[in-house]
């Protein structure tokens, strides 16, 4: 079942748009409106098996530093293709691993990027972090290259399962990094916990989320596995005997989630928990949560660039991806090409239903009429979808009141099967898709 990131989603894109569409929608953009930057860092000091991330392992820096001075030529030739300077108000560096970045490469693509882009003091910085490769000195240079905001890689703190995962991290070595951080005044720090792992019990999920609990992370983001071999090979790694059947999964989310609201976290849309002071929350109450290609946040920009290999940019006109092999990403960049190498152009049936989607995977509710009018679309136009959902009232996860779609309590965790009600890609699909919950 799609994540919902985006819609139309990722396996939907398309060779048809390429660079010249890019840089026909770069230029079309308004400079007096704020965009967000992304940019991917494709490499790791080593492989987890349950990882499903466009990543490649590295046991020399050499790599890492030919990457960076090609992703700074393709923050220029975007810049160069913008019809001015752009302010950026929320800026995530994700991979892979950004951890991979020395402190002084860190200083450096600081400097670059803040003389193609405006970034002001109260733009929000993040960086995905790995607490095994980590060091003081490191978060250091986050901290001076003006990062806020991190996200550490946590999945579980059980010996069994980390070994099963290949991803063995002691919790002493995570709250170190954790007191290093608040060390350097980064106080949002986010945690990514997993569900589904193999060797999993719901006892294991809960005793790690009474241990992260106790580092108090601002934000938890509790993923289910997707075991996908069929895409990430590495994946086969994993025991399958060891995975939990579905009514595990389902226990395992529910018992963490009670656990997460009991200690004072409030759920934000599917799966994450935050803190009541978090930008999420408030993002939340003021009806104004978004997704995208992070998951939730509460970045309100209609325009996301997106760089490095696979890196995906959403514009007002579309998505555009780029090319996720290193090759071909590097030689487009070198010949003073933008790498594009797939996307999808936006209709207005497009926007509707990404509206409609959002607003059931964030809020869990929507009034298709309100959406409908503003989208200046005839009250009718999504009814076919409405008969759809049918199903989903039988089984308690919906209540429908004339046109107002709510998904109950005990639904939420399904909530991805009602948004699924609205794709009007997915029944043509041939793609497999990780389980629901």
């Amino acid at each position: 079942m799609p994540r919902y990131t985006s819609y139309p989603t990722a396996p939907h894109f398309h060779d048809g748009v390429q660079e010249a569409t890019y840089r026909d929608w770069l230029a079309a953009l308004e400079s007096t409106v704020p965009l967000s930057l992304y940019f991917h860092v494709p490499f790791c000091a080593e492989m987890c098996s349950f990882c499903g991330c466009h990543t490649k392992i590295v046991n020399r820096y050499e790599p890492v530093a030919r990457y960076l001075e090609t992703l700074e030529a393709e923050v220029d030739l975007v810049a160069s293709a913008l019809p001015g300077r752009f302010d950026a108000a929320f800026v995530h560096w994700g991979g892979g691993s950004p951890t991979m970045l020395g402190g002084d490469d860190w200083r450096r693509i600081h400097d670059h990027f803040h003389r193609a882009f405006s970034i002001g003091g109260d733009a929000e910085m993040a960086v995905e972090l790995d607490p095994r490769t980590a060091t003081q000195d490191y978060i250091r240079a986050l901290a001076g290259a003006g990062v806020n905001r991190v996200s550490l890689g946590v999945q579980d703190f059980n010996d069994d399962v980390q070994v099963a995962i290949r991803r063995v991290q002691p919790f002493a070595m995570t709250a170190q990094v954790v007191a290093w951080l608040r060390d350097e005044g980064i106080d949002a720090i986010n945690f990514d916990l997993m569900y589904g792992l193999p060797h999993q019990t719901v006892d294991i999920v809960l005793a790690s989320i009474d241990q992260a609990i106790s580092l108090k992370p601002s934000r938890i983001a509790l993923f289910g596995y997707a075991h996908v071999p069929w895409m990430k090979s590495y994946q086969k790694l994993i025991d399958e005997a060891a995975l939990p059947d579905a009514m595990a999964r389902f226990a395992q989310a529910e018992a963490a989630a009670g656990a997460l609201e009991a200690a004072g976290y409030r759920r934000i849309g599917l799966d994450h928990f935050a803190r009541a002071d978090d930008t999420l929350v408030r993002a939340q109450d003021a009806g104004l949560l978004r997704r995208n290609f992070q998951g939730y946040t509460a970045d309100e920009a209609s325009t996301l660039l997106g760089f490095g290999t696979s890196a995906i940019g959403a514009l007002p006109q579309g998505y555009v991806q780029n090319d996720p092999d290193m090759r071909p990403y590097g030689a487009a960049i070198a010949a003073g090409r933008l790498p594009t190498r797939r996307g999808v152009a936006l209709s207005d049936d497009d926007r509707l239903r990404r509206d409609v989607i959002e607003r059931l995977m964030c809020d869990m509710t929507v009034d298709l009429d309100a959406v409908l009018r503003g989208h200046g679309m005839p009250l009718d136009t999504l009814d076919a979808d409405m008969d759809g959902l049918e199903p989903l009232v039988s089984d308690g996860i919906l209540q429908i009141a004339g046109r107002r779609i709510d998904i109950t309590p005990t639904g939420r965790p399904f909530a991805r099967i009602a948004a699924a009600t609205f794709d009007a890609y997915l029944a043509s699909s041939r793609g497999r898709h990780a389980i629901a919950v």
